[in-house]
C-alpha cells in the first residue's frame, strides 16, 4: 500500500475497522426486493466525529438533532430511515427523531447521544413510530452490513452509492469508507444529499472538521442537479482509530494524505450522485481555469452547470456556446470576454472571446456521449475548480409533477 490513496474494489461504509452496520424493511416504502427503510451504523469503539449540514432555513429535526449530538462529543454511530423526511411536522419531529435513537440505543446496548439520525423522503408527514418501533429489532449488525446500510437511505436512487479508499499512513493501512443517497433535491449549498463517511484512522477533532468542510466544499458543494438544497441533508464523518497510527493533524504529511483520501472519497460519491439523477442518463462536467480568484473558479462552474439552459442543451446534444459563456458572465466572477475560451471534450468551439469555426455533427455526436466534459478558460489568473451536473430531462419533470401521487 503508497501513500498515496487507492481505491479498494466493493469498498463499503463498513470497510474501515471496527465498523459495523445492517438494515432491514420494516414497510415505510413501498416493498420490493432487496428494499430497506432503516439502518444502523455504529463504532465499535469511541470516535472523533465531523458534519456539514443543510443551509436551508426550513431545517429538519433530524438534522438538529444529529448537529447537537455531534457537538457534544461523543457520537459514534447513525440511525436512518428512508421514505419520510421527518420536516414540516411541527414539535412532533423532535420527539419522533429522538425517540428513534433511543429505541436505536436499547437495541445495540448504547447510548442514544452516541448516534446522529439521517430522515430522507416526502416532507409534511410524521415518522411512522409503529413500524419503526416494531422492525427496530429486526436489524442485525455486522462487517458486511455496509451495503444494506446503503439500501436503507435510498428513496428515488436507481442504485446505491458506496466506496472505500486507503492508503499508508505511519506505516499503517488507513481506510475510509463511505456511502451517499441522492437523486434529485440536490444543489451545492452544503449540504446536497445524506453522506456517511467512517475511517478507522485517529485524527485529530479540529483537523477532521476542517478537512472534512474543506473536501465537502471542493466535491459535495460542487454538484448541482435540480438547484433545490433538500431540508435533510447532512455528511457525516466517524474516526475511530482502529488502525492504530499516530493522531493525524493539520499541517503534517499524514495530514495530507489523509486530506487527498478523503477527497477521492468524496469525489467518487459526488459524481455517482449526478450519474443516478432523477431522469438522467448523461452526466457533465464544467472545468473553470484561470479563475482570478479562489471564490471566482467554484462560482463560475457551478452557475454554468445549474444552468438550466445550459442541462436542456447537455440533453438534446447541442452545442449551444452561448449559453455557457453567458452563465460564466452572470456567475459573478470577474470575466474578459476577449480572454475567454471554451471547449466540449477538448473541441476548441471558443478562443480569446471569438468563436472558432468548428465541424457541428462531430461535436454532437461527442456530446451524445453518457459523459460530456465542458471547459472554460478565463484567463485572468490561476485558480480551478470543476463542478459536475446532468442533464434536464423530460422524464425528470413528470417524475418530480406526481412525487407523491
Amino acid at each position: 500500500m503508497s501513500n498515496s490513496p487507492q481505491i479498494l474494489p466493493d469498498g463499503l461504509v463498513t470497510s474501515p475497522q471496527g465498523f459495523i452496520a445492517g438494515a432491514s424493511y420494516v414497510g415505510i416504502k413501498t416493498y420490493a426486493p432487496e428494499k430497506m427503510d432503516i439502518g444502523i451504523l455504529l463504532s465499535e469503539q469511541p470516535c472523533a466525529a465531523a458534519g456539514v449540514y443543510t443551509t436551508n432555513k426550513f431545517v429538519s429535526p433530524s438534522v438538529t438533532l444529529t448537529k447537537r449530538h455531534v457537538e457534544a462529543g461523543k457520537v459514534r454511530g447513525a440511525f436512518v430511515t428512508s421514505g419520510i423526511a421527518n420536516a414540516g411536522v411541527g414539535e412532533q419531529g423532535m420527539l419522533d427523531a429522538q425517540e428513534c435513537l433511543a429505541l436505536a440505543a436499547e437495541h445495540i446496548g448504547a447510548e442514544a447521544g452516541e448516534f446522529g439520525i439521517g430522515t430522507t423522503g416526502v416532507i409534511g408527514v410524521e415518522l411512522p413510530m409503529a413500524l419503526i418501533r416494531g422492525g427496530m429489532a429486526s436489524i442485525t449488525l455486522g462487517t458486511n452490513g455496509g451495503g444494506a446500510f446503503a439500501r436503507a437511505i435510498m428513496t428515488t436512487d436507481r442504485t446505491p452509492k458506496s466506496v472505500a479508499v486507503a492508503f499508508e499512513c505511519d506505516g499503517r493501512t488507513v481506510t475510509l469508507g463511505g456511502c451517499t443517497k441522492g437523486s434529485g433535491m440536490i444543489h451545492p449549498n452544503m449540504a446536497t444529499m445524506l453522506a456517511f463517511l467512517t475511517t478507522d484512522a485517529a485524527v485529530e477533532p479540529g483537523f477532521l472538521e476542517s478537512t472534512l468542510r474543506e473536501c465537502s466544499d471542493d466535491t459535495f458543494n460542487m454538484v448541482t442537479i435540480d438547484g433545490d438544497t433538500s431540508t435533510n441533508d447532512m455528511v457525516l464523518l466517524l474516526a475511530n482509530g482502529a488502525a492504530g497510527n499516530r493522531e493525524i493533524r493539520a499541517g503534517t504529511p499524514d495530514g495530507e494524505a489523509f486530506t487527498a483520501a478523503l477527497f477521492m472519497l468524496c469525489s467518487h460519491l459526488s459524481r455517482e450522485l449526478v450519474r443516478d439523477a432523477e431522469g438522467s442518463a448523461k452526466i457533465f462536467s464544467v472545468r473553470v481555469e484561470g479563475a482570478l480568484s479562489r471564490k471566482d473558479a467554484p462560482q463560475a462552474a457551478r452557475a454554468i452547470a445549474g444552468s438550466t439552459l445550459v442541462k436542456s442543451a447537455i440533453h438534446g446534444n447541442d452545442p449551444n456556446w452561448g449559453r455557457v459563456v453567458a452563465a460564466a458572465g452572470y456567475s459573478g466572477a470577474e470575466l474578459d470576454v476577449s480572454k475567454v475560451s471554451f471547449y466540449i471534450n477538448d473541441v476548441t468551439i471558443m478562443e480569446s472571446g471569438a468563436p472558432i469555426p468548428f465541424h457541428r455533427e462531430s461535436v454532437v455526436a461527442i456530446m451524445s456521449r453518457g459523459e460530456v466534459a465542458l471547459t472554460v478558460r478565463l484567463g485572468l489568473g490561476d485558480y480551478a475548480a470543476t463542478a459536475w451536473g446532468c442533464e434536464l430531462t423530460e422524464e425528470y419533470v413528470q417524475f418530480n409533477s406526481a412525487y407523491t401521487t
